[in-house]
């Protein structure tokens, strides 16, 4: 093996897959005897289905779940307004409700059509990380120990880790105390009915409740509430989520009856992030790298956006193509990403338990706030996760000094831009910019109107010799609209393998994208060719240290492929 990634969970099976796509030989073990059965996370939200998406299981995991399409807020026994989503601009702009065991039972499935399967019941017990492997132990179920090695550990087995404690990393933060959460699956005998992609969220004083549909029909209820009680830690009983419910949601006549499997949890959680995520061939993912309350219902879904990001660099480096500073570029980008999630859903009062005078003062203004369509999209982007960014990571460069035109910005996800087919192809239908993306290579953006044959050369040559590959992707865009979203025609976009804007920079200066692309493989154990006649490439003015932009992902040597966006 190459990997051996700790933890059969949506991120571990996630990096397994994404790994396996790759070319890298993963083993991946789970203490636990089979997948998991009992309620935990339900919503994958836009960008973390664009993720899965990319690496083929997109359209699995619709089929086995529902799209969320509104939400009615409720108050003092009255709808006070509804929460559309969908606003995104995205093939997946919708929350799909998913049972998290149906997420794990999937992707296995796909790892295993990949060829890895999950060791169930195979403990991780010991780990030792060396200059150019890991050591670890494992105990089967049957009793016997194995010592193992491999080039890479990733850790994804939740919070209490083995592999972060035994790599010394600190797990900063703290307890969260006064809120509790209590959930279930179960059929609610109301008026409102059980319709599909509808979903209801109740406010009341020191209680919050969600309501979102299953695919499978029933409802979860999830109930942020008040900690009366800190010592009591048993499961709660149907009996006690019906009065919750009945309560919150101003029902005294509400029964609930359990659906086929009676999932019911209490939990109490932490704000912690690990001090790093990576110490010498050791990483952190999922929850054993970050964790938090589950206000927003995020947690997965950016466990799952860090597996994306972790996968294609850890082939690049392990690939030779980059060196390994560039798995440090996965731990500042997914350890800033946890910390301002941390701190946002402090202030996500649609959720958070109230105080009654907090609560009074809240929904007053949710009416006229929900009213908005302004509000509305900025809402549905905010949930969406389509709008998070990498903008401080040290990948992302934009020309030091130079104004921004339009398009987005180094570090922002490249927008899913709707194409015409071909030049020549009017009035067919619109193709999708994120169709022609790959996880496994870099794509080179540009306006086809600039396309010319001296600047595809120019271009081409600048991209030559290196072990990343990169696919220059002129497109034409459908319409204006389209065309600002893309970004001025004088610039080109450098697109990373997760979809991330790693480099822009202006046509005319491809020596600023040759000069990005040699530090990527700065440190790569395949060597840059070096064009003749080609003055060498200065270090970049705007960091602090001679190393330009930590190394990046590849696979074979290839030459960049020139294609024009034309799928006939």
């Amino acid at each position: 093996m190459d990997v051996c990634v700790v933890g059969a969970g949506p991120v571990g099976l996630t990096l397994a897959i994404g790994l396996r796509r790759l070319g890298i030989r993963v083993r991946i073990v789970d203490k636990a005897p089979a997948t998991k059965h009992e309620a935990r996370a339900l919503v994958l939200w836009a960008r973390a289905r664009e993720a899965l998406d990319s690496l083929g299981v997109g359209e699995t995991l619709r089929r086995h779940g529902v799209e969320l399409e509104v939400v009615t807020i409720h108050a003092r026994g009255r709808a006070l307004g509804e929460l559309t989503t969908g606003w995104a601009r995205s093939a997946h702009a919708r929350p799909l409700n998913i049972e998290q065991h149906d997420i794990e039972r999937l992707l296995s499935e796909e790892l295993a059509r990949l060829g890895t399967r999950v060791e169930w019941n195979t403990e991780l017990m010991d780990v030792k990380v060396h200059d150019d492997r890991a050591e670890f132990t494992l105990r089967h179920a049957d009793g016997t120990v194995e010592s193992a090695v491999a080039p890479w550990i990733v850790g994804c087995e939740g919070t209490a880790g083995v592999v972060r404690d035994r790599l010394g990393i600190a797990f900063e933060g703290r307890r969260r105390t006064g809120l509790q959460v209590v959930q279930g699956n179960a059929h609610p005998t109301w008026q409102l009915g059980e319709e599909p992609g509808r979903g209801h969220i109740f406010l009341a004083p020191h209680r919050s409740l969600l309501v979102f549909p299953l695919p499978g029909g029933g409802f979860r209820f999830f109930c942020f509430r008040d900690d009366p009680d800190p010592t009591l830690t048993t499961a709660p009983t149907i009996g006690e989520l019906r009065d919750l419910v009945a309560e919150t949601a101003g029902m005294p006549g509400l029964r609930l009856e359990a659906t086929e499997h009676l999932w019911l949890n209490r939990a109490r959680f932490s704000d912690r992030v690990a001090a790093r995520l990576r110490s010498g061939r050791g990483l952190l993912a999922g929850d054993a790298a970050h964790a938090w309350a589950p206000v927003g219902g995020h947690g997965m879904n950016v466990g799952i956006l860090g597996a994306h990001n972790l996968a294609w660099k850890l082939a690049a480096v392990h690939h030779g193509q980059a060196g390994e500073s560039l798995l440090d570029t996965y731990s500042d980008e997914q350890r800033l990403l946890a910390v301002r999630y941390i701190r946002e859903m402090r202030f996500n009062f649609m959720e958070l338990p109230l105080p009654p005078l907090g609560f009074r003062a809240f929904t007053a203004t949710v009416p006229a706030t929900l009213a908005r369509r302004g509000v509305q999209r900025r809402l549905d982007l905010r949930l969406s996760d389509l709008g998070r960014s990498h903008r401080d990571s040290v990948l992302s460069r934009h020309r030091p000094g130079r104004r921004h035109r339009a398009g987005p910005r180094a570090g922002d996800r490249m927008p899913d831009v709707a194409l015409a087919a071909g030049a020549d192809a009017q009035g067919t239908d619109a193709v999708r910019l994120h169709t022609f993306l790959g996880y496994e290579r870099w794509t080179l953006v540009l306006h086809a109107g600039r396309a010319g044959a001296g600047v595809l050369d120019a271009l081409r040559e600048a991209c030559e010799g290196f072990p990343t590959p990169v696919r220059v992707l002129p497109v034409t865009p459908w319409d204006a609209s389209e065309a600002r979203r893309l970004g001025h025609p004088d610039d080109l976009r450098l697109v990373r393998p997760d979809g991330y804007v790693g480099l822009v920079a202006p046509l005319a200066r491809t020596a600023l994208l040759r000069s990005y692309l040699v530090a990527l493989a700065a440190g790569a154990r395949t060597p840059v060719r070096a064009i003749p006649g080609t003055p060498p490439t200065p270090p970049a003015r705007h960091t602090p240290s001679a190393r330009l932009v930590p190394p990046t992902p590849a696979t074979p040597p290839t030459p960049p492929a020139l294609i024009r966006v034309d799928p006939r």
